[in-house]
């Protein structure tokens, strides 16, 4: 994996958080504005996703295993977007919250991916 990626994603969920967290304090639903930084976080986790499936097929292996490898890297892709889709149901506060947890949910796969490839005690 490419650790600057991982940090960045990493990163940009928990100030994804942190926002939609002081937006959720604030009695307020999710505004254009937080879709704008959903996206931005959707796009690197896809953007993340590609490059794991490409560094599999050229043959690297992470090692704690290919298929928990692959299912954090999907649930990565997803756990924002779901988020998101969640949040325009709920036109509340909560909607907001939901998708601050995600975002924290996010910043730890990262964690998670990281330790599963090899980066920590590796």
């Amino acid at each position: 994996m490419i650790d600057a990626l991982t940090v960045a994603l990493g990163v940009t969920a928990l100030l994804l958080a942190a926002w939609c967290g002081f937006a959720a304090y604030r009695d307020q639903p999710t505004k254009d504005w937080h879709f704008i930084g959903m996206a931005l976080v959707a796009l690197l986790a896809i953007v993340q996703l590609v490059i794991g499936v490409v560094r599999l097929a050229g043959g690297a292996d992470p090692q704690q295993g290919v298929a928990i490898f692959v299912a954090y890297l999907i649930g990565s892709a997803l756990a924002v977007p779901i988020a998101a889709f969640m949040s325009l149901t709920e036109r509340t506060r909560w909607g907001s919250a939901t998708v601050s947890a995600a975002a924290v949910v996010l910043a730890v796969l990262e964690v998670r991916l990281y330790d599963i490839w090899g980066g920590i005690g590796g």
